[in-house]
């Protein structure tokens, strides 16, 4: 038991930052990732004194029977991915000229990237685009992946950042190739949600505990956003229903409604910190 009794979860650990600052305040952590790679360095990072490491992704049945056994007061869910993935070129979420298309959160396990732009439709390439990538013009992207790959197949960044330019014209660059492959192309490509259904489950682990605290820093966080509004809202009927059948109550009060963004000192010692938001809700009511 950490020290004042304080009980988080971090998911997903990653470098082990975050778990060793909880830690520091008192907790014992449960950290939770699902890349090996990663629970190595947060192990080597921080020992075993107050931390329980957890090989599982944050939304699988693992996890939250772990989390629910864990009976946190605090869950941290950081949802973006880890600079050590970045920097690691051969895991393929780099942008960087010979990069393969990867992108894997578990090596070896799943589909890569380059699996999803060689096999996808047309219409599930633009969804993914448009709906996890924010990108206004995912439809001609689209189309210009399919042109392309019919010709030779997307294997590294090079091929992908060549669609990119060729969609976007002269706006296009690093930026919108990480924007498009690491939202829309990391490792669960078949997972869209997985966000959402991870703060979900977070609220319903609490298991008893009131007024816990669950905090989401993300980049792509616009469903997690609308989760969070509905679960803040006491009645989520449609507005002409005369009578409410929903559940009549809100689950969580919402503790940052707009997102908590880096300072432009934070942004200029981390520059990837410039696109995370951090959002937080409290249980109410017993929930």
């Amino acid at each position: 038991m950490g020290r004042g009794g304080r009980r988080a979860v971090d998911a997903t650990v990653g470098g082990g930052g975050h778990a060793e600052l909880l830690r520091s305040a008192g907790a014992q952590v449960l950290a939770v990732d699902r890349d090996p790679q990663a629970l190595a360095a947060a192990q080597a990072r921080l020992g075993d004194r107050d931390v329980t490491y957890l090989h599982a992704s944050f939304a699988s049945p693992q996890a939250i029977a772990a989390v629910q056994a864990f009976r946190p007061d605090r869950i941290l869910l950081d949802l973006g991915v880890s600079s050590h993935q970045l920097d690691d070129s051969s895991r393929g979420f780099t942008f960087r000229p010979g990069a393969p298309l990867d992108m894997r959160m578990t090596p070896g396990e799943g589909i890569t990237a380059a699996d999803v732009l060689n096999t996808s439709t047309e219409a599930a390439l633009t969804d993914l685009f448009k709906n996890q990538a924010d990108e206004p013009r995912a439809r001609a992207l689209a189309r210009i992946v399919i042109r392309r790959r019919q010709h030779e197949p997307f294997l590294t960044s090079d091929d992908f950042v060549n669609a990119i330019r060729e969609a976007l014209g002269a706006r296009s660059g690093p930026p919108d190739f990480a924007a498009c492959s690491s939202v829309a192309h990391r490792g669960e490509r078949r997972r869209r949600a997985a966000g959402a259904r991870a703060a979900g489950a977070a609220r319903r682990a609490r298991a008893g505990r009131p007024h816990r605290r669950d905090h989401v820093p993300l980049g792509e966080d616009r469903r997690v956003k609308n989760e969070f509004r509905d679960w803040a809202k006491s009645c989520i009927c449609p507005p002409r229903q005369p009578i409410c059948t929903c559940r009549g109550t809100r689950s969580v009060a919402l503790l940052s409604k707009k997102g908590v963004t880096a300072t432009a000192p934070e942004v200029a010692a981390n520059p990837r910190a410039r696109s995370a938001k951090l959002r937080a809700f409290e249980t109410v009511d017993g929930r």
